[in-house]
C-alpha cells in the first residue's frame, strides 16, 4: 500500500475534524433548550489512532450526503430534473444516475462562491491555528446561512419560528439553524414545484392533442403515450430545453 505524504495527511484528517465539528454543533443546535455554550476538546489529528481517524472518515462520508441536501441548492435542482423526466415520459431516460451527478454539479456550480467564503473564512484560518474549532464553526456557518436566508419565504420562516415558540428574533441572527433548516427546505419545494408545474404545461397540451386526434379517428386501443412521446422529445430538442431549464434552474437563485 503507498504510503501518503504526511503533509497532505495531516490536511485530510484537519478538515475531516472541522467537518465533524460542524455537524455535531448542528445537532446539538437542534435543542430548542437554551444550554451553555459547548467548550470543544482541541483535538491534533497527529495525536489520533488510525482506527479513529478512519471511524472520522467514515462517519463524515455517510453525513456528507444528508448536510449537502438540505443546506444547498440541491433539493430544487433534483426535484426539477425529476419533473423533466416525468414530463417527458421517458422512463428511466435519463438514468437516475446522470440526474443526481447532474445535480451534484450544478449544486457546486451555484454554491461555489458560498463554499469559497467558508474556506476563506473559516477553513484556512482553522488550518492555520488562526481561530478555535468554535470560531471556524460560527465563520463557516456564516455564509451558508446568508444563502438560505436569501432563498428562504418569510412565510416559511415564520412558519417555524412560530411553531418552535421562540423569541420573536429581532433579525436573522436570533434565529437558530434549527429553524432555519426545515424553513429553507420547504421553500426550495414550493419552488421546485412552480418550476416543475411550468414545465408540464407545454407537454401535458401536447399529450392532450395527441388523446383528441386518436379519438377522433376511432383508434381506441392505441395508447397516446405512444404516440405522443416522440412528438415531447423533438419539441424539447428544438427549443434547446437543457439549455432553458438550466439557465433557468441557475438564474433562479441570484
Amino acid at each position: 500500500m503507498t504510503t501518503m505524504d504526511k503533509p497532505a495527511i495531516t490536511f485530510t484528517y484537519r478538515f475531516v475534524l472541522v467537518l465533524i465539528l460542524v455537524m455535531m454543533m448542528t445537532v446539538l443546535a437542534v435543542s430548542p433548550v437554551a444550554a451553555a455554550p459547548l467548550q470543544m476538546p482541541d483535538i491534533n489529528p497527529e495525536n489520533l489512532s488510525t482506527a479513529l481517524q478512519l471511524v472520522i472518515l467514515l462517519t463524515v462520508l455517510a453525513l456528507a450526503p444528508a448536510i449537502l441536501i438540505m443546506v444547498t441548492s440541491f433539493i430544487r435542482i433534483i426535484v426539477v430534473l425529476g419533473f423533466i423526466r416525468t414530463s417527458l415520459a421517458t422512463q428511466q431516460m435519463p438514468p437516475n444516475q446522470v440526474l443526481i451527478g447532474l445535480a451534484l454539479f450544478l449544486t457546486f456550480f451555484v454554491m461555489a462562491p458560498t463554499f469559497q467564503e467558508v474556506n476563506h473564512q473559516a477553513l484556512q484560518p482553522y488550518l492555520k491555528g488562526e481561530i478555535t474549532q468554535g470560531s471556524a464553526f460560527q465563520k463557516g456557518m456564516q455564509p451558508i446561512r446568508e444563502f438560505m436566508f436569501k432563498q428562504t419565504r418569510e412565510k416559511d420562516l415564520a412558519l417555524f419560528v412560530k411553531m418552535s415558540e421562540m423569541k420573536r428574533p429581532r433579525n436573522f441572527d436570533d434565529i437558530p439553524n434549527y429553524v432555519l433548516i426545515p424553513s429553507f427546505v420547504i421553500s426550495e419545494l414550493k419552488t421546485a414545484f412552480q418550476i416543475g408545474f411550468v414545465i408540464f404545461v407545454p407537454f401535458l397540451v401536447i399529450d392532450m392533442v395527441v388523446a383528441s386526434a386518436l379519438m377522433s379517428m376511432g383508434m381506441m386501443m392505441l395508447p397516446p403515450m405512444m404516440i405522443s412521446l416522440p412528438f415531447k422529445i423533438l419539441l424539447f430538442v428544438l427549443v434547446d430545453g437543457w439549455n432553458l431549464v438550466i439557465q433557468s434552474l441557475i438564474l433562479s437563485f441570484k
